[in-house]
């Protein structure tokens, strides 16, 4: 039975027994001193629209901040740790709250992690810093090769994917409805275009996956005309070929059965109330060629929207292979998504989430340089994914070789998750990643979409501060000789000599440099 209903059915049934029983003994009234305040904070939370947990559980829900006032909530770790060399997990999750919240985000006593530790990274400042004032606060990057006659205007952070089914109705609402407002692109993940992608109006990275949800024919394979009349659609406005995800790669998309409702199986066109397994790889494609072809297809028939494709590295002769199909045929892709092996997912196994697939900063180096070394980097913008929670997470990823990024956990938590690890169950209890309606309703739409857009800017805002205080200008400047990592106590290393370059075009003359790095 839902929380709500209880509460308020006991709350009149108490407010009745009370009221009866006076009728033969009025001392009985002096209950309502301590119940009826109760009540009304019970009533209170209900109808306010700021905190999900209190919406839907009224009065227990408070007992969830009291007990995070005191410690934080079990729940998956950041790599960074504190000065005790604890994962600091609730650090970022404050920071997010603060900034999609829209209040102040700064923190008293310094360095919150142990400098000296192996593994803490930073950024150089100069001593001529510039003004950030001059700096653009929403940068944007042009999508689009030469191929492309749609190219698309996108902003430098973006909403990584996720799919409606995996997130509610009302999350996925506020993600567009926040994009939206500050101008961004949502990436629709693999579960196809829903109305609720299409309602608020904001910009959509439609996302084709291994299943071609939205674009398959009965048998499950990929469908070209219905492909062309989604892509047709005036939100979308980039194409995503989903190859692999950082999470669980060569392990495609898992929907519960219980998430499964008969709406979200009539947008992807399969069966309700069973799990729908994507599988492993794309059936429209089997080797680089394919692929290279199948991206030529696809531009074709959405009238020259960008394309592109998504993978976390893995063989890396598969992705060099990819690139000397791209040189044999003249035909690039107009950007590459690299996700990083520590992503996120609601449902995957654990040997997959810890120990498959390329780290991100390991996946995106490698992917620029191999770019670069076969000269296609111009026609082709990489986009980086993968914890990207901070505005020095941008500038790191930008170092690295990244044009922009995308982020899912951090939009997630900016609607209101509490990573309760609910999202494989359809129990979310902050209405998120659940197909629960009871929950659901707990998410307010227009609360949480200025939230969305209000952590996108303060974000970017804290990027630029970031890049004025190196002295840069513009997020083009950054590069690898502008962050330092520890290796040990007494070894620091920039990431050029960690990541060293390749130089542009080495690798048309030499195709065996990077089997070295294999």
């Amino acid at each position: 039975m839902k929380v709500r209903s209880v509460f308020i059915f006991l709350s009149f049934l108490t407010l009745f027994l009370t009221g009866l029983t006076c009728l033969f003994w009025q001392p009985v009234l002096w209950s309502l001193a301590f119940t009826l305040p109760i009540i009304l904070l019970g009533f209170y939370d209900v109808t306010q629209k700021r905190q999900t947990i209190r919406r839907n559980f009224p009065i227990i829900g408070h007992f969830r901040y009291m007990l995070e006032a005191v410690r934080p909530e079990i729940m998956q770790y950041f790599v960074e740790t504190d000065t005790q060399g604890r994962p600091i997990n609730r650090m970022f999750r404050s920071l997010i709250y603060q900034r999609a919240k829209d209040v102040n985000d700064t923190v008293p006593f310094g360095t919150q992690m142990d400098v000296y530790r192996s593994g803490y990274e930073w950024m150089d400042h100069s001593m001529y810093a510039v003004d950030d004032s001059k700096i653009d606060a929403k940068p944007r990057v042009e999508v689009g090769g030469k191929y492309c006659t749609q190219p698309y205007s996108a902003s430098l952070l973006n909403v990584s994917a996720m799919s409606y089914g995996s997130l509610s109705k009302n999350a996925v609402l506020a993600l567009n409805k926040g994009a939206k407002m500050g101008g961004f692109a949502q990436n629709t993940g693999e579960g196809s275009i829903s109305p609720y992608h299409l309602e608020p109006k904001g910009d959509l990275i439609w996302q084709i996956g291994t299943g071609y949800f939205g674009c398959r024919t009965k048998d499950g394979s990929f469908c070209a005309d219905s492909f062309a009349k989604r892509a047709a659609l005036d939100s979308v406005r980039m194409i995503e070929i989903k190859v692999s995800q950082g999470a669980k790669p060569g392990h495609g998309g898992i929907l519960p059965a219980a998430k499964n409702t008969p709406e979200i199986a009539a947008i992807r066109d399969v069966e309700p109330h069973v799990d729908v397994h994507s599988p492993p790889s794309h059936s429209a494609f089997s080797n680089p060629k394919e692929l290279i072809e199948f991206i030529s297809l696809l531009r074709q028939r959405s009238n020259g929207k960008p394309i592109g494709f998504k993978l976390c590295i893995g063989k890396k002769q598969e992705f060099i292979d990819i690139c000397k199909a791209m040189v044999e045929t003249g035909i690039t892709p107009d950007f590459i998504t690299i996700d990083g092996g520590e992503g996120g997912t609601g449902a995957a196994p654990v040997e997959f989430s810890n120990s498959l697939g390329a780290p991100l900063r390991d996946g995106l180096s490698f992917a620029y340089d191999t770019l670069v070394g076969y000269g296609l980097k111009d026609e082709i913008k990489l986009i980086a994914s993968g914890k990207i929670l901070t505005g020095f997470h941008i500038a790191r990823a930008l170092a690295l070789g990244a044009d922009m990024v995308n982020c899912a956990r951090a939009m997630m938590m900016a609607i209101g998750c509490i990573q309760a690890l609910e999202c494989n169950t359809n129990k979310c209890p902050v209405g998120v990643a659940t197909q629960n309606k009871s929950l659901m309703r707990g998410l307010d739409v227009n609360n949480k979409s200025v939230r969305v857009a209000n952590f996108h800017r303060k974000t970017l805002k804290s990027f630029t501060e970031l890049i004025a205080a190196s002295g840069l200008r513009t997020p083009e400047e950054l590069n690898r000789k502008h962050i330092n990592r520890r290796i040990g106590i007494n070894l620091i290393k920039k990431y050029d000599e960690i990541f060293p370059y390749t130089e542009k075009e080495s690798l048309l003359l030499n195709n065996f440099y990077h089997e070295s790095r294999n």
